[in-house]
């Protein structure tokens, strides 16, 4: 089944604007692989786009290859570098390049009586198996044999052939078949601490391959965003989800303004107008309607960012666009906590 469509949140009454395919929400689990499931997510709709069909890919292929990455980049940096989980949109290209990719049927990460992803041990092994490299100064076959062991024994072997849909392949072969360029996807960002119409490396912890990233200014990156999803593409989506207006159960995010309450209608600013700041946070977050929304500049935006409240920690993928009862833009975003984890069916 292709997922379409969205369903309403009470209280607000959403037109929509423009709505692409995408395949069915998965769930991530108890990992921290969540650039991995939105990137997946944006090649299988890129691969509905290009007419090309509907494909499950494996996210947990990936992951693995990622971790090979990983830890070379960490043993030539003295062990300075990062091994956890969190990485960013372009950390699965960068494995996609050098591994490839297969369906999910072929390689689900999940072994034996397994139905979830949990990686807590593994990378509690891993760090173990890595601190140990480190230590010894070297890098030995019978390390690669470990750490291969360890994959395997967590996630999987990683098959040199195998059959999909009748036919034959190997992971190179397979990963051809499907005709997508990892080199025609580029990462934009926006800071005001570097210069706009440049590229420079976003100082976020995920972002331990030190990629370059495209700046612009704040409009013109939503302008960005807009234009694509306008011309029948998706977007895959790097931000911040641990703010109190992010309400997953609801399937809504809110930035609302509740200092200036001008903009408020005539029933709700009488009301505000009478309450403190923290009443007010307090009725705009039951999430019953909606309320105006900060106009969110640059300069806040910086802010946030510098005084670590502005986070890097969660990667979705935008599908569409859709308008609520006042005109205010929201993205229809798919998330990678299972389709039950909410009344959206994983989508805000």
């Amino acid at each position: 089944m292709v997922v379409t469509s969205f369903a309403q949140t009470p209280g607000y009454e959403f037109t929509t604007v423009v709505s692409h395919q995408a395949t069915p929400v998965k769930d991530q689990g108890s990992t921290g692989t969540c650039w991995c499931f939105a990137t997946a997510s944006f090649m299988e709709s890129e691969l509905l786009r290009m007419g090309k069909g509907e494909y499950d890919l494996s996210e947990m292929f990936i992951v693995r290859q990622k971790y090979m990455n990983q830890m070379e980049d960490n043993y030539l940096r003295r062990g300075k570098g990062s091994i956890g989980e969190g990485s960013l949109a372009h950390t699965f290209k960068n494995a996609y390049k050098k591994a490839g990719t297969v369906p999910e049927e072929v390689y689900t990460g999940l072994l034996g009586d397994n139905k979830d992803h949990n990686h807590g041990a593994l990378s509690r092994y891993l760090k173990a198996l890595v601190d140990a490299n480190i230590e010894s100064k070297k890098r030995t076959p019978q390390f690669d044999a470990l750490i291969n062991n360890l994959f395997d024994i967590y996630l999987g072997k990683v098959p040199e052939k195998f059959t999909y849909k009748g036919k034959e392949y190997t992971p190179q072969s397979f990963t051809e078949s499907l005709g997508l360029n990892m080199d025609d996807y580029v990462e934009l960002t926006s800071f005001t601490h570097k210069p706009y119409y440049e590229t420079f490396s976003p100082e976020v912890p995920d972002n331990w391959e030190n990629q370059p990233m495209y700046n612009l200014p704040l409009d013109e990156l939503i302008g960005a965003i807009d234009y694509a999803l306008n011309k029948g593409y998706t977007v895959c989506w790097d931000g911040d989800v641990s703010e109190q207006g992010f309400s997953f159960k609801n399937g809504i995010a809110i930035n609302p303004q509740v200092e200036d309450v001008k903009d408020y209608s005539t029933t709700d600013r009488a009301r505000f107008e009478k309450m403190p700041k923290y009443e007010r946070m307090d009725e705009v977050f039951k999430f019953k309607h909606p309320y105006p929304e900060i106009n969110v500049t640059p300069e806040i935006r910086q802010d946030g960012y510098e005084k670590f409240v502005t986070t890097d920690d969660h990667l979705m993928h935008i599908t569409g666009i859709v308008k609520d009862q006042n005109g205010t833009k929201y993205y229809i975003t798919k998330n990678s906590w299972g389709a039950d984890s909410n009344k959206s069916g994983g989508y805000l």
